[in-house]
């Protein structure tokens, strides 16, 4: 495919399985043409139906029924072609990509996927460039052109070795340039894609139906027939609808609670496996440098000496987050202990001098903002855990407020929060998409943070290098500078959990590096 000597360790594959039930036999799938659709349950609903429009968890579903050049086969730590039946650098220099098509790819209402579909759907997240959207990830592309009907190919402004891992991400999705706008995001309802499934229904926040989409030609071996995915405000009606076997499995989205009483669980009755394994996704907080308070280096300085991150992870979280101490997660190639190595343990006594030093002696009024219903259930206690680390050392008067997903991004994106939560969940499993998306002009923040040594000269030099396991110095040195700048604060990472019925396989199978749900890898056991 494309030049990489060391393969990236896959930290996002399923570890372990730990069976709620005893005893089982041997195990078998039947025909996914005689079963009834698959119902998986989240808290993470769509933002978007639109690509071009989304560089959130609106992923999960475009990987479903949207499709990539490149994307990732069960076991496979490096994109590999979909629908592309061939993708590579062709020169020295990491500056130029082809990929020829397959051969008779068509939409799922049939109308042809050409090259020139391919150029289209690159040109127009570009050209739309939506505020905190995917265009960011295009910052290497020059141009595209489709020199005939299978071949597409990508002109660099600069070397960028992790071209094809953005090329796999489902903000590049193809669509149909008949259906979908060059210069604005489609509005009418529906969707009009190439993936595994075709998408029959959507009701915004409820549910998406999902159905084989009989046009498709890629590498997805579906093991069902269709999939609904029902959307849930919160951990506990999501796990009570699994108990009930109104779904067969849920994802993103269970509370530490639940998991906890999930793997206390032993009873036969309760007919439930739980799929536990590593994860890269990220929990962090972000300071406005335009806001009067937050955006002084000392009241940052002094916030993060003083959050306990080992307190979120126990108190809230029961042990079911790990502290973190840089941008890029544990498991990846250039991951650091910055923030520890600086700040070491909580004091109150050390954010004093550091507050004082800047001649600030009265408690700082800060604001923090989180969001009600994306990133989980506990997303208030932590805050409110916040809140009280940082209350209790008397040197801030903090106040929180809240908002649902919608509207909150709108709020950061227009600079109205002092501080606030996000989470990430990689685009791709390289300690480029940790550092990457979140600096420069344009941003997944939607918060210009200009790191010019970062921007410049490190992230220009790693791109530059094939073989990642070269760039542990360049990621170590960029993280060091957002260490230094404290305008963006990790708190911890996650795990990944699936809570499943008995009888449904594949979910061990199912996450892809990005730890996003192929849902055609999950089917039905047909006996025991």
């Amino acid at each position: 495919m494309f030049n990489r000597n060391r393969c990236l360790r896959r930290v996002a594959a399923i570890a372990s399985i730990s069976s709620l039930v005893t005893g089982c036999g041997v195990l078998s799938s039947g025909s996914p043409e005689d079963e009834g659709p698959i119902v998986v349950g989240t808290t993470s609903s769509p933002s978007t139906l639109d690509p071009a429009a989304s560089w959130d968890s609106s992923w999960e579903l475009f990987r479903n029924i949207y499709q990539t050049l490149l994307s990732y086969p069960v076991g496979a730590s490096t994109p590999q072609p979909d629908a592309a039946e061939s993708c590579e650098f062709s020169d020295s220099s990491n500056q130029v990509f082809r990929c020829e098509l397959r051969e008779g790819l068509k939409f799922s209402d049939g109308g042809t996927l050409d090259a020139k579909a391919v150029k289209h759907s690159i040109d127009r997240v570009r050209e739309i460039n939506v505020n905190g959207g995917p265009a960011g990830l295009l910052g290497s592309l020059e141009r595209v052109q489709a020199p005939s009907e299978r071949e597409v190919v990508f002109y660099l402004n600069k070397p960028d070795a992790t071209f094809p891992f953005v090329l796999a991400t489902p903000a590049m999705s193809i669509v149909d340039p008949d259906a979908y706008p060059a210069d604005a995001l489609r509005e009418e309802g529906g969707v009009i894609g190439s993936g595994p499934y075709a998408l029959r229904s959507y009701e915004e926040g409820k549910e998406a139906e999902l159905v084989r989409n009989d046009h498709y030609k890629g590498y997805a071996e579906r093991r069902n027939s269709a999939v609904t995915i029902r959307y849930f405000q919160d951990s506990g009606t999501m796990v009570e609808a699994l108990r009930d076997k109104r779904i067969d499995l849920t994802y993103r989205g269970l509370a530490a609670g639940d998991i906890i009483d999930l793997q206390g669980r032993t009873s036969k009755e309760e007919e439930l496996q739980l799929v536990e394994g590593t994860g890269t996704d990220i929990s962090y907080l972000v300071f406005n440098p335009e806001d009067p308070w937050a955006g002084k280096k000392a009241v940052r300085r002094a916030v993060a000496q003083l959050v306990d991150r080992g307190a979120i992870a126990h108190k809230v979280y029961k042990d079911t987050v790990e502290p973190l101490y840089s941008m890029v997660p544990k498991g990846l190639t250039g991951h650091t202990t910055g923030f520890f190595d600086d700040y070491g343990e909580p004091s109150a006594d050390k954010a004093r001098q550091i507050l004082t030093s800047a001649g600030i002696t009265e408690p700082v009024p800060l604001t923090l903002w989180y969001t009600t219903d994306r990133y989980g259930s506990e997303t208030a206690l932590e805050f409110k855990e916040l809140e009280r680390q940082l209350e209790a050392s008397k040197l801030f008067d903090v106040t929180l407020k809240s908002r649902p997903w919608k509207t909150y991004v709108e709020g950061y994106q227009k600079g109205e929060y002092p501080v606030f939560g996000r989470g990430w969940f990689p685009d791709f499993p390289d300690a480029d998409n940790f550092i990457a998306p979140f600096v420069g002009k344009q941003n997944a923040l939607g918060t210009p943070y200009e790191a010019p040594e970062i921007t410049n000269d490190l992230l220009p030099s790693s791109r530059r290098e094939s073989d990642r396991g070269n760039v542990v110095k360049q990621f170590e040195e960029a993280q060091q500078v957002l260490v230094d700048d404290v305008r963006l604060l990790p708190l911890w990472q996650g795990r990944q959990y699936v809570a499943a019925s008995r009888d449904i396989s594949g979910a061990e199978r199912a996450l892809d590096p990005s730890t996003i749900m192929m849902m055609w890898e999950l089917s039905r056991k047909t006996s025991w």
